[in-house]
C-alpha cells in the first residue's frame, strides 16, 4: 500500500533556504516530507521533475475577475483556469463587483459562487462599506482575507460597484485605517489623490485622446505619491496593517522610503510596470490601459531598485479581463477606455526571465510573487513553503524553458485583449500547476475540475 499520493522527484526544489535537490512526497492535500533522492516512501503517483525546478505555489494577492457580474469579461471558471495555466495555487479576489462586496451578504453570495466554480484556491477581499463594527465584524467573521479601498471615487456610471469600496474624503479613508486597524488584516489601497486626478484630468481635456501621453498626463505620478504620502502620515495615528498597491513611479518609491519605519506598511507593484513603458503602451493602444498608467523608463528603473533594497516587496498581477467589445469600443481614446489587462499568466514567466537575466535571484523572484505575500496575509508556511504540513500547493517550471504570448497560447477569457503581451517570448515556462495535491495544469492543458478550489480565509490551517 502506498504511503505517498505523489512523489516529484528528480527536480531541484526551492526551500526556505534555497534549492536543494530532494524529493518531496505529498500525501492528503500536504506536504508529507522532503526526503533525500531515492529515499522516499512509496507513492501511488511518481512525477519526473528532472532538470526543472519545483516551487510552492503562487500566491498571487492582488487580482480582479468581477464575478459574478460581468461573465461577458470572464468568469470565476475561466480566469481560475487561467491562473492554473500562469501557475498561481491561490488568488485573493479584489471586492470590485456589481453590487460591490461591502456587505456580509455580498460577501457570503462571492463566496459561494467563487466554492461552486473556482479552479484553484481562492481568498475574497471586503470593502469596509458603511464603515460600521458591526458591518466589519461580521465580515471578519466570514473569513475575509483583508480589506480594501481607492482614495479615488467611483468611476461614472458604476456607483455601485465602488459602494462602500471609494473613499475620495480624506476624512473618510482616516475613518477606514481607523475603524480597520483593530481586525489586523492588511488594508489594501488604490492610491491616486481625488483633487489632483480632477485637476489634470480637466488639464488633459485639451490633449490628444489617441495619444498614450494623454492617459499619463490624466493621472500623472503625482498624484499616487501624493495619496501615499497621505496615507502614510494618515498611518502614523490609525497603526492599520496598511498596504500600498500598484506604485508605478520613481517619486512614489521616495515617498516610501521617507516614511520607512514610521508605521506598519507595505508596498506592491506589478509585471506591467516593471516590463513595460509608455512606448509600449503606445504601440499596443488602449489594449494596455490601466490605472494608475503604465509610466517611464526611469520610473521602471526605479521600482527596480526599490525591489533590490526592499522599499517593495511584493509583485501581484491586477489581472483585470475586459470583453473585447468594450476595448474596441473605446478604441483610439484612451480616457474613455476601460482600465486593465489580462495579467495571469503573465507573471511567473516574466519573474522567471528576470531571474535569467540576472535581476533577482530565483528566491527574490519566489519571495516576491508568493512567499511574502503568503506571510503578510498570515497564510505561511502553509501557503508559500514546502514544509511538512504545508498546502501541497506545487508549481513546477523549467527555467531554460521557453513562453510565447498570443491569443493562440493564452488561456484568460480576455486574451483578445492582452495586446500588452502579444509577441513577447520570456526564458521560463510553467510545466505543472498542483493544488492541494491535485494536478489542475499540466503542459498546455488545464485539468482542474470547477468547485476544486478552496475558500481560503485567515483561519486557514491547509
Amino acid at each position: 500500500m502506498s504511503v505517498l499520493d505523489t512523489l516529484i522527484s528528480g527536480g531541484d526544489v526551492l526551500l526556505p533556504d534555497g534549492l536543494h535537490r530532494v524529493d518531496l512526497g505529498l500525501a492528503g492535500g500536504k506536504v508529507a516530507g522532503v526526503y533525500p533522492p531515492g529515499t522516499a516512501p512509496e507513492a501511488a503517483r511518481v512525477i519526473d521533475a528532472g532538470g526543472k525546478t519545483v516551487l510552492p505555489g503562487i500566491v498571487d494577492i492582488h487580482f480582479h475577475v468581477r464575478a459574478p457580474a460581468y461573465p461577458e469579461r470572464g468568469t470565476v471558471q475561466t480566469e481560475t483556469r487561467a491562473a492554473a495555466a500562469g501557475g498561481v495555487t491561490t488568488l485573493f479576489e479584489m471586492p470590485i463587483s456589481k453590487p460591490c462586496c461591502s456587505s456580509p451578504e455580498e460577501l457570503a453570495r462571492r463566496r459561494d459562487h467563487f466554492s461552486e466554480n473556482a479552479v484553484i484556491d481562492f481568498a475574497l477581499y471586503a470593502a469596509p462599506g458603511d464603515l460600521t463594527e458591526a458591518s466589519r465584524d461580521r465580515m471578519v467573521d466570514l473569513g475575509c482575507i483583508a480589506w480594501k479601498i481607492f482614495t479615488t471615487p467611483a468611476p461614472p456610471g458604476r456607483a455601485d460597484e465602488f459602494d462602500g469600496l471609494a473613499f475620495p474624503d480624506e476624512a473618510d479613508q482616516f475613518r477606514a485605517l481607523r475603524l480597520l486597524a483593530g481586525t489586523d488584516l492588511p488594508v489594501v489601497v488604490h492610491a491616486e489623490s481625488a483633487q489632483l486626478l480632477a485637476h489634470f484630468g480637466d488639464a488633459a481635456k485639451s490633449l490628444d485622446p489617441s495619444d498614450a501621453a494623454t492617459h499619463n498626463a490624466s493621472r500623472p505620478a503625482i498624484c499616487e505619491s501624493v495619496a501615499v504620502a497621505k496615507l502614510l502620515t494618515m498611518n502614523m495615528d490609525a497603526q492599520a496593517k496598511l498596504h500600498i498597491a500598484h506604485v508605478t513611479s520613481a517619486r512614489t518609491v521616495e515617498v516610501l522610503r521617507a516614511f520607512a519605519g514610521t508605521s506598519d506598511f507595505s508596498a506592491e507593484t506589478c509585471p506591467q510596470y516593471l516590463f513595460a513603458t509608455e512606448e509600449d503602451v503606445g504601440r499596443a493602444g488602449i489594449y494596455a490601459k490601466v490605472n494608475p498608467p503604465i509610466r517611464y523608463q526611469p520610473d521602471q528603473d526605479a521600482l527596480w531598485d526599490a525591489i533590490a533594497d526592499g522599499v517593495i516587496n511584493f509583485v501581484t498581477t491586477d489581472h483585470a479581463p475586459f470583453a473585447k467589445a468594450e476595448k474596441q469600443a473605446a478604441e483610439g481614446n484612451f480616457i474613455a477606455a476601460p482600465p486593465g489587462v489580462p495579467g495571469i499568466e503573465f507573471m511567473v514567466p516574466a519573474m522567471l526571465d528576470a531571474v535569467a537575466r540576472g535581476r533577482v535571484s530565483l528566491k527574490q523572484a519566489h519571495d516576491l510573487i508568493c512567499a511574502n505575500g503568503a506571510k503578510r496575509y498570515g497564510l505561511y508556511p502553509k501557503k508559500g513553503a514546502l514544509l511538512p504540513g504545508s498546502s501541497a500547493d506545487v508549481t513546477v517550471v523549467d527555467l531554460n524553458g521557453e513562453t510565447t504570448f498570443s491569443p493562440a497560447t493564452m488561456h484568460s477569457h480576455a486574451r483578445e485583449v492582452a495586446h500588452l503581451f502579444y509577441g513577447r517570448k520570456l526564458r521560463g515556462k510553467v510545466c505543472e500547476t498542483i493544488v492541494a495535491g491535485r494536478t489542475v495544469f499540466h503542459e498546455g492543458e488545464i485539468t482542474g475540475p470547477a468547485g476544486a478550489g478552496r475558500y481560503i480565509t485567515p483561519r486557514f490551517t491547509s
